[in-house]
């Protein structure tokens, strides 16, 4: 909520804030079925967090409304982590009359490649309140083993 009146068309949220100025989109009147379609548009929302401790690596997305059974974790060829799921749009009512509309809906798809020491037999998933976390167990490193080897001479 701006607690200015802004010069812009009344598209900046903060008028502090200088990245939240909405920039004008030239490609709004394009059609681009395959990427940025409606039905797309919670593929593009999908924020997903990446963080490698000790002992795994932990991936966090935000899901928000999804339950497990619409949502799909994979693994391709032991290399390739994918989350998929579908966001279904609300049942509409004839006697409704919409004011706004900006929860996403659609499908929505993420791969990600996987280190080397993946343990991909043991990867687990959860959602909890909104967020789905996929954690990948990490192979230990192997120290090398040292010998010496004798000189003659």
């Amino acid at each position: 909520m701006s607690l200015i009146p802004s010069f812009f068309g009344g598209r900046r949220s903060n008028v502090f804030d200088p990245f939240s100025l909405d920039v004008c989109d030239p490609f709004k009147d394009f059609h681009f079925p395959s990427l940025l379609s409606a039905e797309n548009s919670a593929f593009v929302n999908t924020r997903v967090d990446w963080k490698e401790t000790p002992e795994a690596h932990v991936l966090k997305a935000d899901i928000p409304g999804l339950k497990k059974e619409q949502v799909k974790v994979e693994i391709e060829d032991d290399k390739v982590l994918q989350i998929s799921g579908e966001r279904n749009v609300e049942k509409e009512d004839k006697n409704d009359k919409w004011h706004r509309v900006e929860r996403s809906s659609g499908k929505f798809l993420r791969k990600f490649r996987l280190p080397e020491n993946a343990k991909v037999d043991q990867v687990k998933a959860s959602i909890e309140n909104g967020v789905l976390t996929v954690t990948i167990p990490k192979e230990e490193v192997k120290k090398s083993d040292v010998k010496a080897v004798q000189i003659s001479g």
